[in-house]
């Protein structure tokens, strides 16, 4: 990890710029005393990722299923302990 002053980072911003792309980490200071870290972003998502997420949407269709009941599930144990009615 280099350390920088103000001056050397302004000068030479553009390599510093891929140097953080590659992966490295750049600290920059004003009259020594570190002040900035010039860090590299977590890689975004390619065109392939983003298709391959599309394509994982109703990866499980047909192996599972849903009770007719699932909005009522349970409605009386909730409604007992909102209503203070538990008694556990």
């Amino acid at each position: 990890m280099d350390t920088l002053n103000i001056h050397a980072a302004k000068t030479h911003f553009s390599g510093l710029v891929e140097r953080a792309e590659a992966g490295e980490t750049i600290i920059i200071a004003r009259a020594g005393k570190p002040v900035a870290k010039l860090t590299p972003l977590e890689p975004q998502p390619t065109e392939d990722r983003v298709a391959m997420a599309a394509r994982r949407i109703g990866f499980l269709k047909g192996q599972m299923s849903i009770p007719d009941d699932f909005n009522e599930m349970g409605r009386e144990e909730i409604e007992r302990m909102f209503n203070g009615d538990d008694q556990t």
